[in-house]
């Protein structure tokens, strides 16, 4: 699969997106413009008009969220933060909700988190490490 590099408007994807947001019936837009299954980086843009929620999200990584519209209230368990355009919000909780002050773009970015896989790690390392340290002693005096 050969990879190419793709190049996006945040300017005219948000201004598509909130007009359409204002328009739809849920009053709001969502457009993924990197990641997918099975990339680690996730990036969505997403539209909302003034008082729509992005509904508790659970953190599978490490989150951020960056307003290109309008003003944003993200609250993170216990914590909770205004941003508006050109603020990028660092979203330290699990779990955490965007809502509209005003209508609003954001590019929230997720980082997923992988467990190690199994088969991955070396098992045999440890024993192999002891088996090439018997044959070659090490000098301690050099």
């Amino acid at each position: 699969m050969e990879l190419v590099m793709k190049k996006w408007s945040l300017t005219a994807l948000a201004d598509g997106l909130l007009s359409h947001a204002l328009s739809a019936s849920s009053r709001r837009d969502t457009r993924t413009v990197d990641g997918g299954h099975p990339r680690l980086l996730h990036q969505t843009v997403i539209a909302l008009a003034k008082g729509q929620r992005w509904d508790e999200q659970d953190n599978q990584g490490e989150t951020t969220v960056q307003v290109l519209r309008g003003q944003v209230r993200v609250t993170a368990g216990a914590d909770t933060t205004d941003g508006c355009p050109g603020q990028l919000l660092i979203v330290p909780d699990p779990r955490y909700t965007v809502t509209a002050l005003d209508d609003a773009v954001l590019l929230l970015t997720v980082a997923k988190r992988t467990p190690i896989a199994a088969d991955v790690v070396d098992t045999d390392l440890a024993p192999s490490y002891q088996r090439r340290r018997r044959r070659r002693p090490m000098n301690r005096y050099h």
